[in-house]
C-alpha cells in the first residue's frame, strides 16, 4: 500500500515574523551592528531604510557608503548633530523638533510597507534626552507591520522597549582608546 503525502514546501505557507532588536549599552558597536544587519539584508535583495536621529549634521562614512548601496538601501539623516557636546550650538527646542521630525519620518516609512528593515539609529538616546516621547516609540513598535524588522540603536535603551524586544544586545566598553588621547578616527569612528 502506497501513502501519498501532500508536498508541504508548496502548500504551506509561512508567514515572516518581523523582529524588534535592540543594540544597546556604552560600548561601540551599536550603529555597526545595525548596518552590518543592514548589508546582510541587502544580500537577500531586501529593502533597508535607516533613520538616524542624532547624527545629521556632521558627515561620517556612511552618508557616502550607504549612496553605494542604494536603491535597496536608503539612508535618512535627520538630526542637527550630537546633543550639548563639543561644537553643538543648537537649543535644546531644536534637537527636539528636528528628533520629532525624524520619529514622523518613521512612523511613515515603517507604514509605508516598502522596507523589509528598518533601522531607528540612535533612537535610544533621543529618548534619554527626552527629545521624543517614550509612549511615541513604545507605539511605533507595537504598530509596526507584523513582518517588518525594527532595530533601534543608542545607548541607555530603556525596559519598557526592552521587554517589547525579541533581541537585545548590549555593547560593553571593556577599552577605548579616547582615554588614551586618541582621537575617532575616519574610516573607523565615523
Amino acid at each position: 500500500m502506497l501513502i501519498f503525502l501532500p508536498d508541504i514546501s508548496r502548500t504551506c505557507i509561512v508567514k515572516k515574523q518581523g523582529l524588534v532588536i535592540v543594540y544597546t549599552g556604552k560600548g561601540k558597536g551599536k550603529t555597526t551592528a545595525a548596518l552590518g544587519m543592514a548589508l546582510r539584508a541587502i544580500g537577500y535583495d531586501h529593502k533597508v531604510c535607516m533613520i538616524q536621529f542624532i547624527k545629521g549634521s556632521w558627515h561620517y562614512g556612511e552618508m557616502t557608503s550607504s549612496k553605494k548601496l542604494e536603491p535597496e538601501f536608503e539612508l535618512t539623516a535627520v538630526g542637527k548633530g550630537f546633543v550639548g557636546i563639543m561644537d553643538d550650538k543648537s537649543s535644546i527646542e531644536e534637537h527636539r523638533k528636528i528628533a520629532n521630525e525624524a520619529l514622523h519620518i518613521a512612523q511613515k516609512k515603517i507604514n509605508s510597507k516598502k522596507y523589509n528593515l528598518v533601522i531607528l539609529d540612535e533612537i535610544n538616546y533621543a529618548v534619554n534626552l527626552g527629545l521624543i516621547n517614550l509612549d511615541d516609540v513604545l507605539d511605533l513598535i507595537m504598530k509596526k507591520p507584523k513582518d517588518l524588522n525594527l532595530v533601534l540603536t543608542g545607548n541607555y535603551a530603556r525596559n519598557e522597549i526592552i521587554d517589547l524586544a525579541d533581541l537585545v544586545t548590549e555593547m560593553k566598553e571593556i577599552k577605548h582608546p579616547f582615554k588614551s588621547g586618541i582621537r575617532a578616527r575616519e574610516g573607523i569612528d565615523f
